[in-house]
């Protein structure tokens, strides 16, 4: 069967780009042949449009609501120049292992390209991400774009990334009906089979993120095969959203602990840094982080999910404004919610005192339970 997976682009966070990797991997090894459906990032007015809407935002400005009058040269100028430099090692991976089909508009998909399309996973029925980072309307998210096909639709372990209904009520209504075409659906937190059970009113199933179908003997292959090198020491501290306050809680868990904190991150979100510093390391690296760790501090919901599957104690610093029902639904999952820290002023008790043998035990029955669901549906 030729499948196409449906997620957000990949870029340089690295959880987006291992949850693609698995999903591919795993459905390659069902016999599948697979590969990522992307959209370009760049952004374009068609010639007839550019007229009326360079007008609008010229008007917008005259009335004191300051736009940028040329935002789509400034996006694609920093896609053209920027990224290159930003992206030079999690591109190397993504183009080593990953087989990307990259359209325009998702218009230039046809009906004869894929047997099916599987939708996920991460974020890819959040608005403000997909839409945000696709330049396409939510409904695409959905398979809009394929309606009327005859092919099979797979929603795998997809995500709205927080337990608040974020669609508006069109939106609403036009994706609940979209997804009743869904041949299978299952999602990746809780939170989320309440959401579609109460603004779709339909069931779903709960799965794993992709990237636990793998395991940590699969990516320490990956790493070996490369050329990174031992990490620099033996706390690993994977923040997205630095703060004073997480810095001095990383600083102070690393002198009491006897611990030295490393990162495997650039600043890759901050505009106001110099290029050199937003370069990201290589996903290899990031990797090797969690095999070298003696212990994990973090606010990514990826780095909790690869410190579980590399049976690494951690902390998890729980992240609001990315998701937070993402962190609550997966340590709930594994009797992990004293992991969770709302704030980092708050303390923890016996942060070493982790049952792995019954963690691994559950782990293997949700990883059948997804081999079952992809199985019975693709």
């Amino acid at each position: 069967m030729t499948i196409g997976i449906l997620t957000l682009p990949l870029h340089t966070n690295y959880g987006g780009i291992l949850q693609a990797y698995a999903l591919q991997t795993v459905l390659e090894r069902m016999g599948h042949e697979v590969c990522l459906i992307e959209k370009t990032p760049y952004l374009h007015i068609p010639t007839w449009k550019a007229p009326l809407v360079y007008g609008k935002r010229v008007l917008k400005n005259m009335i004191g609501r300051p736009c940028p009058i040329f935002y789509e040269h400034q996006v694609n100028r920093k896609i053209r120049y920027e990224n290159p430099i930003i992206r030079q090692n999690t591109d190397k991976f993504i183009n080593k292992y990953i087989k990307r089909r990259i359209v325009n508009d998702f218009s230039e998909i046809k009906e004869k390209d894929f047997d099916a399309i599987v939708v996920g996973s991460d974020q890819v029925w959040r608005p403000r991400y997909f839409c945000g980072l696709t330049h396409s309307r939510i409904e695409n998210a959905y398979l809009q774009f394929s309606k009327g096909w005859d092919i099979k639709r797979v929603a795998y372990s997809a995500s709205f990334g927080t337990d608040d209904w974020e669609y508006n009520p069109d939106q609403t209504k036009i994706c609940r009906k979209l997804v009743k075409c869904f041949d299978a659906i299952s999602v990746r937190e809780k939170s989320a089979c309440n959401l579609c059970r109460s603004n779709f009113d339909i069931e779903v199933e709960l799965v794993l993120d992709p990237t636990m179908l793998l395991s940590a003997n699969e990516y320490i292959r990956i790493f070996e095969k490369s050329s990174v090198t031992r990490s620099p020491g033996t706390l690993l501290s994977y923040v997205l959203d630095e703060s004073p306050e997480i810095i001095g809680l990383i600083e102070d868990f690393a002198k009491s602990n006897g611990l030295k904190s490393f990162r495997v991150n650039s600043k890759v979100e901050d505009v106001t840094a110099s290029l050199v510093d937003r370069i990201q390391p290589p996903v290899e690296q990031w990797l090797r982080g969690f095999y070298d760790a003696e212990f994990v501090i973090t606010d990514s919901f990826h780095a909790c999910v690869f410190s579980i599957i590399f049976n690494k104690p951690f902390i998890a610093i729980g992240n609001q404004g990315r998701g937070l029902s993402r962190f609550s639904s997966l340590l709930e999952e594994y009797g992990l919610c004293d992991r969770l820290l709302v704030n980092p002023k708050q303390t923890l008790k016996n942060i070493d005192n982790i049952n792995w043998q019954r963690i691994n035990s559950l782990l293997e029955e949700k990883i059948k339970f997804a081999f079952t669901f992809l199985n019975e549906n693709l």
